[in-house]
């Protein structure tokens, strides 16, 4: 059962005197319950745009131009404001922010915090929401006695648990976890993974995790979107995406990867940065960065095609380069 739908969504920022940045521009997929996507690029590929604009929480210069982002059929860019606020976020679909570990106010008590968001989203006493405060500091792996501390208290990681919890409030059927790990040690990064995992499996969410980490992304994706330039530049399940990758970019980005597995190799780089999404190139918006780029590729825009059944990529020679090797270095 399909809880998300996006079709060909694009939401640019407006630069005052100078255009719009298209920072997503035409992206479309579907998430069926208990499903996790991973959405992996580098950093100003637009994936957090995206997040942002699946919540429908647009900063003021943001602006959606086209598409639709439908929650179990309805679009919520139809709905008013308090309906959205109410029925939508939090309870349908939950955000933990990039960033969130220092999300937290340092001088409000953690329980306290989290009580405030059940309570503006629910009718319910100050008491039972302090209990629900320590249930659900308990399902993060925090003791309830800690709701009384302040967030200067808390490890990194800790708080990082807490603004789950926080996400998990209302038991949403759709979490996105922008970024969850980020300035987060190894250890602590893996057992917030496991963490998020454990939740999505006990809670059946569907999960939405954006990550510039591919392995992050392998671990804990069932389907992956690889974005680029606003774009999704190939999509597909994880074991098809990882191991059989089609388009240049995703080759590009698994090479630069260490691996523990095979004959030891020099990691390779991707040369140049990524387009100035004001004014995007011409024809395909990585071809020139891409060392198999051609004449057609500089022209003419490609579309995100299906390649192999259930695989899609955004590469007019996708079939050609199937097995090719990334080889800049």
């Amino acid at each position: 059962m399909k809880v998300l739908e996006v079709k060909d969504v694009k939401m640019y920022y407006e630069i005052p005197f100078r255009g719009y940045v298209k920072a997503v521009d035409g992206i479309s997929f579907s998430l069926d319950a208990k499903e996790s996507l991973g959405i992996v690029g580098e950093s100003g590929c637009g994936k957090s745009s995206l997040g942002i604009t699946l919540m429908r929480l647009l900063p003021s210069n943001g602006r959606l131009v086209n598409g639709q982002v439908l929650l179990d059929g309805a679009n919520i860019y139809d709905l008013p404001e308090d309906r959205l606020r109410k029925e939508i976020r939090w309870k349908k679909i939950s955000m933990v922010f990039q960033g969130a570990m220092n999300a937290l106010h340092p001088i409000i008590k953690v329980g306290e915090q989290i009580a405030e968001a059940i309570m503006l989203h629910e009718e319910m006493s100050k008491e039972e929401a302090w209990k629900r405060a320590g249930d659900l500091l308990e399902l993060v792996g925090i003791s309830r006695d800690r709701v009384d501390n302040y967030p200067f208290e808390f490890s990194g990681g800790m708080r990082q648990r807490v603004m789950i919890a926080m996400a998990l409030a209302l038991n949403p059927a759709i979490l996105i976890a922008d970024e969850p790990t980020t300035a987060l040690d190894v250890i602590v990064q893996a057992q917030i993974l496991r963490l998020i995992k454990d939740l999505q499996e006990k809670f059946g969410i569907s999960l939405i995790l954006i990550s510039h980490d591919v392995s992050v992304i392998a671990e804990m994706s069932d389907y992956v979107a690889v974005m680029y330039a606003g774009m999704f530049q190939e999509y597909g399940s994880a074991k098809d995406v990882f191991l059989n990758p089609l388009h240049p970019y995703t080759k590009g980005l698994l090479s630069s990867v260490p691996s523990v597995k095979g004959k030891p190799r020099r990691l390779a780089s991707i040369p140049g940065a990524p387009p100035n999404l004001l004014n995007p190139p011409k024809g395909c918006r990585f071809a020139p960065r891409c060392p198999f780029a051609r004449d057609k590729c500089f022209k003419e825009e490609p579309e995100l095609r299906e390649v192999e059944p259930g695989h899609f990529a955004r590469c007019h020679y996708a079939e050609e380069l199937r097995g090719v090797e990334w080889n800049v270095r």
